[in-house]
């Protein structure tokens, strides 16, 4: 089973924002930290209308793209480079 649930890193601990449903005492868990910069819109040429008219329109791939599935596309530059190598 797979769950995804967002939180904060502070003080060496990880806050989770949410508290996982049916979890097992001492269930491995997988932490990815994600980066905290933000990307400037604007000097790309998106304004708010846009940001939300793009953010509308891709919704509807998000569960696909979230799948487990997709992780095969992790990488793929560096897992493609491994394939010529070989």
């Amino acid at each position: 089973m797979l769950f995804s649930v967002t939180g904060i890193y502070r003080d060496g601990q990880i806050q989770l924002s949410e508290q996982p449903p049916d979890l097992a005492e001492e269930t491995q868990v997988i932490v990815t930290f994600i980066s905290a910069k933000e990307i400037d819109l604007v000097s790309k040429g998106i304004n708010r209308e846009d940001a939300a008219n793009l953010r509308a329109n891709l919704t509807t791939f998000a569960d696909d793209w979230n799948s487990p599935e997709m992780s095969i596309y992790d990488n793929y530059e560096q897992n493609r480079a491994n394939l010529k190598a070989r």
